[in-house]
């Protein structure tokens, strides 16, 4: 999955829920497109390939950041398009319809941390965004794409530093240092469901019989005034994160992130001349000898 969203298992939930929860999810997922678009871009364009890529993969598309990166990278490449989701894949397919990139695109929908992978074909190149971290057992999962891939071909993997910030430090006015609060709080919660996020996937990768052909970092620092999708994504990105750790809040604190997520109110983070988005993405580039 392409995104910067915090992990909400819905095991046991109700249908009208999980759907309610997957829609939230997809919301943010586009948006997180639409706002790192340039640096997704940078990422596919700084991607040491021998040759280009005429069949690509795309592991926990999500609703298809990736996928769609890809295929204006290379016009020439078809993307087969991985995920869990159902709902994400179906989304995924009406963009693809929409753009008319439709005949390039396959979507699999696959539980990747089972034993057996579905038939994938032989990509010459591997993505994998902001998925490999919420694998079971990562290290089967870097073996199994060293074995799918065609050989010379290329792995990226894409890892989040953590969530994003917005917010300067001394905000809001009456709870400063909020956001680091609320963010120390949500790191503790995905350190217990997924203890690889922020992972160095180097060693991992190397393990698994993959050489390292490159590194990078991007940092992303954008100005809330460039767009107003920024606004939503602050917003949306938040309140994922509220409904998974309002119980680890103090009062005070909840009351002044509600606030934030109001958005009828002047308050509201996307009303704010002091917002920003903040973070960084390290992509690894790793082949298969």
């Amino acid at each position: 999955m392409n995104h910067a969203h915090t992990h909400t298992p819905h095991h046991g939930a109700s249908h009208g829920h999980h759907h309610e929860q997957m829609e939230g999810q997809a919301e943010i997922l586009d948006l997180d497109a639409e706002v790192l678009a340039e640096h997704t871009a940078s990422i596919t364009a700084w991607l040491p390939l021998q040759t280009v890529p005429h069949h690509i993969v795309d592991l926990g598309c999500g609703t298809g950041a990736g996928t769609f990166a890809l295929i204006d990278r290379f016009p020439d490449a078809h993307v087969t398009a991985v995920d869990t989701s159902a709902e994400h894949l179906q989304r995924l397919r009406t963009k693809a319809c929409t753009l008319g990139v439709q005949e390039r695109v396959r979507t699999v929908q696959a539980d990747l941390d089972e034993a057996a992978w579905p038939d994938l074909g032989s990509p010459d190149l591997v993505w994998a965004s902001a998925s490999m971290h919420h694998m079971a057992d990562p290290d089967r999962a870097l073996r199994s794409v060293h074995d799918t891939l065609a050989p010379g071909g290329l792995f990226a993997v894409v890892e989040l530093a953590g969530h994003p910030r917005f917010l300067p430090a001394d905000a809001p006015a009456e709870r400063p240092g909020l956001e680091e609060r609320v963010h120390a709080a949500a790191d503790r919660r995905q350190a217990e469901h997924m203890p690889h996020r922020g992972a160095d996937w180097g060693p991992m990768l190397t393990a698994a019989g993959f050489t390292i052909e490159g590194e990078r970092t991007i940092a992303v620092n954008l100005d809330g005034a460039r767009s107003e999708a920024i606004g939503r994504y602050a917003t949306g990105v938040l309140q994922r994160i509220r409904s998974v750790i309002a119980d680890r809040l103090s009062s005070e604190d909840l009351t002044a992130l509600d606030r934030l997520l109001d958005t009828s109110s002047p308050h509201s983070i996307a009303r704010r001349d002091d917002l920003t988005v903040r973070t960084e993405r390290t992509v690894w580039a790793a082949r298969r000898n």
